[in-house]
């Protein structure tokens, strides 16, 4: 069996460390004993793009937020789906995450860094939404509005997160929100704070896998 080698170690602002773990061609983020991420498991994560730029992708000047960078999934498919005028930044609070994209794990980012449409914000996605106006707003920050591992992080789900996001969407624009799991509270607060919402089911991998949650919620 290959075994796990650590790569690198960050604290998360608010607590807890953040380990970058690789096997093999494998690599994971782990925080404490829960798996965040991992390189094998892309699927609903590129979901959360794609459909997203389905929704928004035919305007032109296309400007989307994406809380968490991770591993890339989410800002290469929206890269691969978005026109050369668009404008893609990405916030992410640890900027270990950033400096590992670009070290240890720069193959499975690929040119995405450096695309001119990329523009890199480390710090809270919450700041970034703030500086809105934003066709899209795509969060993945954590396990969802009911797996909450990050302190601060529940402010994003609760009905002032909802209406500061609204609020910095231009009309029609779309916050997509990534779950490992549903949650029916949630699914209501967004119906509450004006969205439009629909509800799918994601797979890890494009064969199967776990299944995840993305709420697309439209500003009317």
């Amino acid at each position: 069996m290959i075994p796990r080698v650590l790569l690198g170690t960050a604290q998360v602002p608010g607590g807890g460390d953040l380990r970058l773990l690789q096997r093999g061609a494998e690599f994971s983020i782990m925080l404490g004993a829960n798996e965040l991420m991992n390189s094998r498991l892309s699927g609903s994560e590129e979901a959360l793009a794609e459909q997203a730029c389905d929704r928004t992708g035919a305007r032109p000047g296309v400007r989307m937020l994406i809380g968490g960078l991770g591993m890339g999934f989410t800002l290469r498919a929206a890269l691969a789906r978005l026109g050369a005028d668009a404008e893609v930044a990405v916030a992410e609070i640890v900027p270990a995450v950033v400096e590992w994209a670009r070290g240890p794990m720069a193959a499975l980012h690929g040119d995405s860094l450096t695309d001119p449409r990329t523009r890199i914000f480390e710090g809270d996605v919450a700041a970034a939404i703030a500086d809105g106006e934003w066709d899209a707003i795509l969060l993945d920050v954590d396990n969802g509005p009911d797996g909450i591992s990050r302190p601060g992080n529940d402010r994003l789900y609760g009905a002032s997160g909802l209406a500061r996001a609204r609020a910095a969407l231009r009309p029609g624009g779309v916050l997509a929100v990534w779950s490992s799991a549903p949650s029916k509270p949630f699914a209501r607060r967004l119906d509450e704070a004006g969205f439009a919402v629909d509800e799918i089911v994601a797979r890890a991998t494009r064969k199967g896998g776990a299944r995840h949650v993305i709420w697309f919620a439209t500003k009317a």
